[in-house]
Parts: C-alpha cells; sequence; structure tokens
C-alpha cells in the first residue's frame, strides 16, 4: 500500500500548489493587498498539514470510539450557527462561526463527523444492515437531523453532498435498495417543496434550465465561466491574464476558480486537475478495499466519495451541468474549514492505508458484501 499512499499524497499536494498559485492569480485584484487571500489560505494549509499528520498517526481505535461524540459536537455547532451573537450572518445564510481570528464553517466538519458516525454504525450493525428497524431506520434519522440543521442555514448543496456520501455508504454496508428508495422518495419530496418555497433557488434552477434568458441576473456566474473556459482554448491566455477574474466572476476565488483556472492555463490544466481527482478516488477505493476492518472500510470509502463527489459537483456546476450550488473545489477553492476538513480525510485515508491487509492475503473481506461477519 506504500506506492498508493504515496500516489495519493502526491496527487494532493499538486491540487493544493496549484490552487494557492490560482489563488493569487484570482485573487489578485480583489484588495489594494493582492496577498490578503493567499496569505490567510497558507496560515490555513499548515493548519491541514498538521491535522493531515495527525489523523494520520493517531491510533484508528481512538478514531472509532470518538466517531459518535464528534457527531454529536457537530450537530451541537449547527445549531449555535443559528444563535446571534455566536453565528454569523453572511449574505443571507448562517454557516459561521467566529472563534477569535478565525472564522470556521461547522457544516464542512459534519460532513466528517457524519462519515465516522456512519462507518461506526455499519461496523457494528453489519449483519442487519439489511432489516429496517435493525439496520437502516438509525442512520436515517440521523441523516434526517444533520440534512434539516444544514437546511435551516440555509446550504443546499452540502445537504445535497453530505447525503448522497451517507446513502452510498448504507448501500455498501448492505441496506436493500427498496429501503432506501422509501427514505429517499420523502426526503426528495421534503427538499422539492423546500425549493418551491425559497425564490433564490427555483431563480438558479431557471437559470440553468435557459441561461440565456437570465445572463444578466442568476446566470451571470454561468455565462461568465462559460466564457472564461472560451477564451482559454487548449493553452490558455497565460498565468494572470484571465479577464473574468475583473469582477464578472464574484466568486473568482472561491466556487468559481476552475473556470479561471481554465482561461490562464486552458485545457490541458483542467484536464490534469480532472485526472488528479481521479486518482484520489481509485487511491481512496483501493485502501477501502483493503481495509482491515468494516470501521476502516467504511471510513475510507466515505471520505474519498466526500472529496471527489463534492469536486464532481462543483465542476458540473461551473460548466453548466447542474444549477448553481455553492461548493468549494476541495484543495483549490479558497476557504479554510473546507481545507482542513479535505485534508483530515486524507489523514484518515492514510491511517486505514497503514493498517491494510496484505493485498496477497487469501481471505479478505470484500467491499459491498461479507456473509461470513460474525455477530
Amino acid at each position: 500500500m506504500q506506492r498508493t499512499i504515496t500516489v495519493l499524497i502526491a496527487a494532493v499536494l499538486i491540487l493544493a500548489t496549484a490552487g494557492l498559485v490560482m489563488l493569487f492569480s484570482a485573487s489578485m485584484v480583489r484588495y489594494e493587498n493582492s496577498e490578503y487571500f493567499v496569505l490567510r489560505q497558507l496560515v490555513w494549509m499548515i493548519v491541514a498539514l498538521l491535522a493531515a499528520v495527525v489523523c494520520a498517526r493517531i491510533d484508528f481505535h481512538w478514531v472509532r470510539k470518538i466517531a459518535l461524540p464528534l457527531a454529536g459536537l457537530c450537530a451541537v455547532a449547527l445549531v449555535l450557527v443559528r444563535i446571534p451573537g455566536i453565528g454569523r450572518d453572511i449574505n443571507g445564510s448562517w454557516r459561521w462561526i467566529r472563534l477569535g481570528p478565525l472564522t470556521v464553517q461547522p457544516s464542512e466538519f459534519a460532513k466528517i463527523g457524519m462519515i465516522l458516525a456512519a462507518a461506526w454504525w455499519i461496523s457494528r450493525r453489519r449483519r442487519y444492515m439489511h432489516t429496517f428497524k435493525r439496520g437502516i431506520l438509525v442512520p436515517m434519522l440521523g441523516l434526517g437531523l444533520f440534512a434539516g440543521l444544514l437546511l435551516v442555514e440555509p446550504d443546499f448543496g452540502t445537504t445535497v453532498l453530505t447525503s448522497l456520501v451517507i446513502v452510498t455508504l448504507l448501500y455498501a454496508g448492505g441496506v436493500r435498495p427498496a429501503h432506501l428508495a422509501g427514505f429517499g422518495a420523502v426526503g426528495a419530496f421534503g427538499f422539492i417543496v423546500l425549493l418551491l418555497h425559497n425564490p433564490n433557488r427555483m431563480g438558479r434552477i431557471f437559470a440553468f434550465l435557459d441561461p440565456e434568458k437570465y445572463a444578466q441576473g442568476e446566470a451571470w456566474q454561468l455565462i461568465n465561466a462559460l466564457n472564461a473556459f472560451a477564451a482559454g482554448g487548449a493553452y490558455g491566455t497565460g498565468l494572470g491574464n484571465s479577464i473574468q477574474k475583473y469582477f464578472y466572476l464574484p466568486e473568482a476565488h472561491t466556487d468559481f476558480i476552475f473556470p479561471i483556472i481554465g482561461e490562464e492555463l486552458g485545457l490541458i490544466a483542467t484536464l490534469i486537475i480532472i485526472l488528479l481527482f481521479m486518482v484520489i478516488f481509485v487511491c481512496g477505493l483501493r485502501i477501502a478495499a483493503r481495509a482491515n476492518d468494516d470501521f476502516g472500510r467504511f471510513t475510507a470509502l466515505g471520505c474519498t466519495l466526500m472529496i471527489t463527489l463534492q469536486a464532481l459537483i462543483n465542476l458540473a456546476v461551473v460548466t453548466g451541468s447542474m444549477p448553481t450550488k455553492g461548493l468549494a473545489l476541495p484543495f483549490i477553492s479558497y476557504g479554510g474549514s473546507s481545507l482542513l476538513v479535505c485534508a483530515s480525510m486524507i489523514g484518515l485515508l492514510v491511517n486505514v492505508a497503514h493498517t491494510a491487509r496484505n493485498p496477497k492475503a487469501k481471505k479478505r473481506t470484500a467491499l459491498f458484501k461479507d456473509k461470513k461477519r460474525k455477530a
């Protein structure tokens, strides 16, 4: 597994380095101090590196013990963001808590808390996951609680992302598709009702369906993102030469940094970025498949899916393949909480890989099926 670990870390370091360079380019026109965002991101990178090392070296049995308490703390933090004086309201969303000089986003930490809680439950109940009461009921109630807290912020993007990841983990753990379909139908109905009563979200959906009609409104970012890709062509206009970052793309340093990469460095650079996320996905699956136990297996699978699915959604949004959602591009977009959590997930992947089974061993537990699991 050492080769897999090396490739995984190399891919992450390349993405983080490219992100820092592109962050400087994308944000240099936003403040008089062109280094403002870069310096803040650099501080978070140092913190994230320390967190990744801790997660990679910590006793994984201890991680299992804190899984549920950590999920509980994440739920409390999601409640605190709605309390005036503790949470911060930015652009109509309550998603941030200020801790001294730093501002953290509890919804990011909820991702890892939910993964560990789901992995803990599956590892304890693997034999009964196909049943309703002893298998799927409790984790789905927990998912509903977290989804409700995220929707109150509101954070529709993170709600969709975490729900997809947890449902995939439950399916991989042995839950019957019919049970998932039932809960999925209820959740989808509630989500649609909330969308219909949210004019901003409906505006984004209409803009996605007909961007030209809403080019001066809800589709402004999408149209300019597509213009950036078109201007970049195959080889780009050159590092620092983007036109769209001059306030045509309001979120050029966060959610819409990928179009700036396409404009300045071209199609080849964007394909390399996509390839690196594919490398992370393959490495994560290899680690999950060779994990020593169910908790490590589903923790690794959850971390892999959370990072790569978030990247996929971000890429789909900025290319007009999905309605606009506020999800950062992992390791590249500006955002300390996102960087810290993603780095911690990579640390957990490395931790699981260190204790992985020998790939040549005759007896290994399958990822999606384990009939020999003892009670």
